[in-house]
């Protein structure tokens, strides 16, 4: 009889769900995703999970059976309460979603088995150095640049939860002296497209600067440059005082030019104050946009059971 989670992922453009082995394999027939975004309510984002999982689940193979479900969401989370205020979904605060979780796997046939909550953030961590890009390091971290920013740590093969269970809030973290923007607010896609269109550039979207990046528009290269520089800079300060090995990078925007990776790594390594942080090795994510639920799935299931800290 073969072993499954079920992974969800809660993020500020979209939910997903899907069935994962215990060897690390998404069954890609389960996948399932609804959209979310910033007008999210609770009740929205109730059913948007509801719909996932209910289609996820059929996709259970005979004779199989479900352990338990991990979900990874966008925060800051509750693990005492099991609820979840993500800071890109205002109206979704308090949302209930490991009781909603688990009345869906009773709806499903599936009850009494553990639901574990994470922060999305923590889950690639998670997920990264069970089969990506930080396996085998001591202590590594990875991070997304996407719609918002965030990350993890993964320190001795454990992930590191910290008292609340949000540690790796990297974006939340001040960019700027004296109070100023969050590193979200610099760095992410959305972030990066204002900044250029208030220097005069005519385009919306991350999308849009890649493309224009690429064709030699300076105000479009130059907010890719600053998102990188701000990263490179937060990431430094991480590797200072966690004493990082390695951090991968991924999320729609790191994509938005090739050397975006590159860029992070040399405004880290100018940045950094000390020998053994300016050592860290900043790599992309390997995962690819699997990763989320392959960490999801992690928390739950083979060999990554029982190593959460809480």
């Amino acid at each position: 009889m073969a072993d499954f989670a079920l992974a969800v992922d809660i993020g500020g453009t979209k939910v997903e769900a899907a069935l994962v082995t215990a060897e690390g394999v998404l069954v890609a027939e389960s996948r399932a995703r609804r959209p979310t975004g910033p007008d999210t309510t609770v009740g929205l984002l109730h059913a948007a999970v509801s719909d996932v999982v209910r289609d996820a689940l059929p996709a259970l193979p005979d004779g199989s059976m479900i352990v338990g479900a991990g979900i990874g969401s966008a925060g800051p989370v509750d693990l005492p309460t099991g609820t979840i205020s993500p800071v890109n979904m205002p109206g979704a605060h308090g949302f209930a979603v490991v009781e909603t979780v688990a009345e869906l796997l009773a709806e499903g046939g599936v009850a009494g088995t553990p639901v574990i909550l994470r922060h999305d953030g923590g889950a690639l961590a998670l997920a990264e150095a069970w089969k990506g890009a930080t396996a085998g390091a001591r202590a590594s971290m990875s991070i997304v640049v996407s719609t918002g920013v965030g990350g993890g740590f993964v320190v001795g093969g454990r992930p590191m939860s910290g008292a609340s269970g949000n540690a790796g809030h990297l974006g939340q973290t001040r960019a700027e002296a004296g109070g100023g923007l969050t590193l979200e607010e610099v760095a992410s896609g959305p972030s990066s497209a204002a900044w250029a269109r208030a220097q005069g550039w005519t385009g919306s979207t991350g999308e849009d600067l890649a493309r224009d990046a690429a064709a030699g528009d300076r105000v479009a290269r130059a907010a890719i440059e600053r998102s990188a520089e701000a990263v490179g800079r937060a990431l430094a300060d991480a590797a200072t005082l966690v004493d990082l090995e390695i951090i991968a990078i991924g999320g729609g925007f790191s994509r938005v030019s090739a050397d975006y990776v590159e860029l992070v790594a040399a405004a880290a390594g100018a940045s950094a104050a000390l020998p053994y942080s300016r050592a860290t090795r900043i790599v992309r994510t390997a995962l690819g946009d699997e990763g989320p639920l392959l960490g999801a799935a992690a928390l739950v299931i083979a060999p990554a059971r029982g190593t959460s800290d809480g």
